[in-house]
């Protein structure tokens, strides 16, 4: 679900105090510098606060804020509990007029999700190797073979932007130590080396069912980005990959691409993209085939359709906000006056789409 912080919204139409600037999620590398932005605009004097985990952040040499409300951390620290700089920080922005509190930002540690495995695969069949790495923004994965950096993609070798690697065909020379480099704006990080052992091909005479070794997984995807499915089948002779939609849909051409040896991507993702996506392994010239299937959950952020508007009222009378929310899934509305969540009680009750509080 996702929660929609009226204020920092509505400020922006009838407030003395808007954020220019807030925080985002940022994935940061150990013993390293990072910056969460945060620059609010209105009258004079500001007061600028930070909470990590819903707790004022203390500042010391290594933590503290800048001129212009961010917060630097000097050397970004992993340990264990409340000495881990991982968290979610809010920036709190106040002056004579009211507070106004920021989208939350998680910052994480970048740690390898994923690291390749050694695997023995036979001549002429494929071979397999993932690497995943927890970063935002997203990290550039290259793949190296015996230390020398490999090509992102040529007849039989291709490189996901998901970070696998993928080997048709494999050949003895394909045998030895690969690992993956992820690189970011900041540093490059290496995974362990895993090993391709390469042993004897079946005879070419010997003909098995294609059978999928790596299908297409369930995905959830914002708008405007993109979604890939993988598909990789192994066969003799080698199947013939195909994608269809399980609602008998086409698929989209405009903004869909085979990439390599049969994986679908789809950029600029729209809602009519979401679905069943089946991959269809087929043995050329039969009906011998094999299908795995995923699917496409598109999520739209939300927007405001409408918010609510500054108020005069005499005491004891009633002051009806309004607030209307958009998006899948549907967001949850929640309520803040001066930076610190509203709740219900005798004098104020929350509805669909308004609070009405009593004066």
């Amino acid at each position: 679900m996702y929660s929609v912080d009226i204020l920092k919204y509505s400020v922006l139409c009838f407030s003395e105090l808007f954020f220019i600037k807030e925080p985002h999620d940022v994935t940061a590398i150990r013993r390293e510098a990072v910056i969460l932005d945060c620059q609010a605009h209105g009258e004079s004097p500001i007061d600028v606060r930070w909470l990590k985990n819903g707790v004022k952040v203390v500042e010391d040499e290594r933590v503290y804020l800048l001129s212009n409300g961010s917060l630097y951390i000097s050397e970004v620290e992993s340990r264990r509990g409340d000495k881990s700089d991982e968290g979610l920080y809010q920036c709190l922005a106040q002056n004579k007029y009211g507070a106004i509190l920021s989208q939350k930002a998680r910052l994480t540690i970048a740690t390898f999700a994923i690291q390749p495995t050694s695997i023995v695969v036979t001549e002429g069949s494929v071979a397999r190797f993932s690497c995943k790495i927890s970063a935002h923004p997203p990290s550039i994965i290259t793949w190296e073979f015996n230390r020398v950096t490999l090509p992102l993609a040529t007849e039989r070798i291709t490189v996901l932007p998901s970070g696998v690697l993928q080997i048709h065909g494999v050949q003895r020379a394909d045998a030895g130590n690969y690992r993956c480099i992820v690189t970011n704006i900041a540093s490059r990080r290496r995974s362990t080396e895993a090993t391709l052992t390469v042993t004897p091909g079946v005879s070419t005479s010997s003909l098995f069912k294609p059978r999928v070794i790596a299908g297409p997984q369930n995905i959830s995807v914002s708008l405007h980005q993109s979604a890939i499915l993988e598909c990789m089948a192994t066969g003799n002779p080698r199947p013939i990959i195909s994608w269809s939609r399980a609602d008998s849909k086409s698929i989209d051409v405009y903004n869909t691409k085979v990439l390599g040896n049969g994986n679908l991507i789809i950029t600029d993702i729209k809602l009519q993209h979401g679905g069943v996506y089946m991959c269809r392994a087929t043995t050329p010239g039969t009906r011998n085939y094999t299908v795995a299937s995923a699917n496409i959950t598109v999520i739209a952020p939300p927007s405001l359709v409408e918010w609510p508007e500054s108020l005069t009222r005499p005491r004891a009378g009633t002051a009806r906000f309004v607030c209307q929310a958009e998006g899948v899934p549907t967001p949850e509305i929640t309520w803040f006056k001066n930076g610190e969540k509203v709740q219900s009680n005798g004098r104020i009750k929350m509805y669909n789409r308004y609070i009405l509080p009593s004066i």
